[in-house]
């Protein structure tokens, strides 16, 4: 059953790609009365249902008096290049989500979506896959309503550091589109709006239990 009333929104990185167009979302979203964006930085957005938060993810759980909200919108993400070690890039796409996530769920939070990846397994020989698929598994038994899960393929975009294999990766989906089809189309790249749309949709249901968005699925929730 959807529910009309009102509720709060926290969304943890805001900054990112996907987390952009998913703030953009919620602030004009009908369903939300208020947005709480946490993060290091102060972002350079006002709007009347906009509360920021400035936090050390390191000391999360020092803030757990003011993580209070219906839906939890978690879009922390890096790379290890970024991230500058291994170490630090599991700290934030592991560490950091489960702490958000921990947190919430004792707050009685309802819902928690969370941009995870395509390939994400706990058992996978691929590092990133591998820390994705162990987050996506510590998630799932916590005390949530509805746990969503998204796996996008690569994501278009316009992101605020360069990454040049992501870009040529881009370019050439672009020029070439018709490589997506038949086995490879579970791999053709999606817009961060989309699942920015597609968390906002699932969000919307209210639905229970373990949901997974497979970026086809995540690409045709987008157009509901």
């Amino acid at each position: 059953m959807i529910s009309t009333a009102p509720k709060t929104a926290i969304i943890a990185g805001a900054s990112g790609l996907v987390g952009s167009y998913c703030l953009d979302l919620l602030l004009q979203s009908s369903r939300y009365k208020k947005v709480i964006s946490i993060g290091r930085k102060l972002l350079p957005i006002e709007h009347p249902k906009l509360e920021q938060k400035l936090v050390d993810f390191e000391i999360l759980e020092s803030y757990h008096h003011s993580l209070i909200a219906d839906d939890i919108f978690c879009c922390l993400g890096t790379t290890i290049k970024q991230a500058g070690s291994k170490e630090n890039f599991y700290k934030v796409d592991f560490t950091y989500v489960m702490k958000l996530a921990s947190i919430t769920a004792a707050n009685f939070a309802s819902q928690f979506l969370v941009v995870s990846a395509m390939g994400a397994d706990a058992n996978s020989r691929i590092f990133y896959n591998q820390v994705k698929g162990k987050m996506e598994a510590a998630i799932k038994p916590l005390h949530f309503l509805g746990v969503h899960i998204f796996q996008p393929s690569l994501l278009l975009g316009q992101r605020h550091e360069k990454r040049l294999g992501e870009q040529a990766a881009q370019v050439f989906a672009k020029i070439f589109p018709f490589v997506f089809v038949g086995p490879l189309r579970p791999y053709k790249p999606i817009h961060a709006r989309d699942v920015a749309k597609a968390m906002l949709y699932a969000a919307a249901q209210d639905g229970a239990g373990i949901s997974i968005y497979s970026s086809a699925r995540i690409a045709a929730t987008a157009k509901l």
